[in-house]
């Protein structure tokens, strides 16, 4: 950054592990400084602060658990306290529950939308005042279920679908000040518990062949948090795979 620009910063939610910290290296490389909120991988939310030292940049850490309704206020406060500027809001904090839809319990309802939907939108809350102040933007992290029936992923698809709406309500209600976008990937990156033979079969079902990488969901948060004239957008990165049946 030269001295004519202020310092950019940017909130990560989950941002020290799996695409979150793909996203959270991609910031660290373009000049943002961090804050990362996480809430039991420790270990790997300090490895991501000594990333961000080598390349000359700081990242403070947050633990929180997103799911308590008063987390919000206290993480955006530390930002502010921190570094007294918010730039960009990116939720990327999610559940990934499979359950048959007729074992779905409430407890199981609540918790999935209480951090897949409440949380992001009880973040934006607290973070508007600043995001105004810096003309900055939020971007929401969904993905191809909020627009395709996920039997086996009954309760986070209504949950992504819930954060897809919640996106372009936010775009129109934080408009001009603060642009809204969200991000819905498509097979980027191999949930722990598949096996090899079961994603590369979904990922061969895109257009474009085979998986994509964390690093493309970086580079199209990078696009949009830069995209000035784009809001209440939602941007797959899924090598087409949302045009096939």
């Amino acid at each position: 950054m030269n001295g004519s620009q202020p310092q950019r910063v940017a909130l990560v939610t989950s941002g020290a592990v799996r695409l979150g910290r793909a996203i959270s290296l991609g910031l660290l490389h373009e000049g943002y400084d961090l804050v990362i909120v996480y809430r039991s991988s420790e270990e790997l939310a300090q490895s991501l602060k000594k990333k961000a030292l080598v390349v000359g940049r700081r990242c403070e850490l947050v633990k929180a658990d997103l799911t308590e309704p008063d987390a919000a206020e206290s993480i955006v406060q530390y930002a502010k306290d921190t570094y007294s500027r918010l730039d960009l809001l990116v939720n990327s904090a999610a559940s990934f529950e499979p359950r048959p839809l007729l074992t779905v319990e409430a407890e199981h309802w609540d918790r999935v939308m209480s951090l897949n939907v409440r949380a992001p939108h009880l973040l934006v809350r607290a973070a508007a005042k600043m995001l105004a102040d810096t003309k900055g933007s939020v971007i929401n992290i969904t993905d191809l279920s909020a627009f395709q029936p996920w039997l086996d992923y009954p309760h986070h698809a209504v949950s992504k679908a819930a954060l897809t709406q919640l996106t372009r309500i936010q775009a129109r209600a934080l408009a001009p000040e603060v642009r809204v976008n969200a991000i819905a990937p498509g097979a980027v990156m191999r949930p722990p518990e598949w096996p090899e033979d079961q994603w590369q079969e979904l990922a061969d079902k895109a257009p474009l062949g085979g998986p994509g990488s964390p690093s493309d969901v970086a580079e199209a948060v990078l696009y949009l948090a830069g995209a000035r004239y784009v809001t209440g957008q939602i941007l797959t990165v899924d090598g087409g795979r949302l045009l096939c049946p």
